[in-house]
């Protein structure tokens, strides 16, 4: 008995979606995605505070404090174990360079 178009539609989308879940990134892919996902929450967090005026010191002092605790876990010697064994901190050093550059961006944007 042959399928119907239908049957034959459903079954290449839940091929599609199996394949999208099962689809593995390479650790490149996920450093540039966390890049570009630090300079995304850069633009969210410099416009968001804007709107109010009165939260932007708030902001940047949660912004600096956030920074400074990912560099003191990534770049401290006492926590060089952990970082072999979990990739987290890697990633989350990746979101930081990104809010970073994404802050330097703005910055520039304003400037000009």
């Amino acid at each position: 008995m042959q399928k119907t178009n239908l049957e034959v539609q459903t079954y290449n989308l839940i091929n599609l979606i199996n394949n999208f879940i099962n689809y593995k990134l390479s650790y490149f892919s996920l450093q540039i995605l966390n890049l570009l996902l630090g300079f995304f929450i850069s633009t969210a967090l410099s416009t968001i505070p804007a709107q109010t005026g009165d939260w932007g010191i708030i902001a940047a002092a949660i912004i600096v404090t956030n920074q400074e605790i990912i560099s003191k876990i990534t770049y401290q010697q006492r926590y060089k174990s952990i970082l072999t064994q979990t990739n987290f901190f890697k990633h989350c050093n990746s979101i930081k360079i990104g809010i970073i550059y994404g802050l330097f961006v703005d910055a520039f944007k304003l400037g000009s």
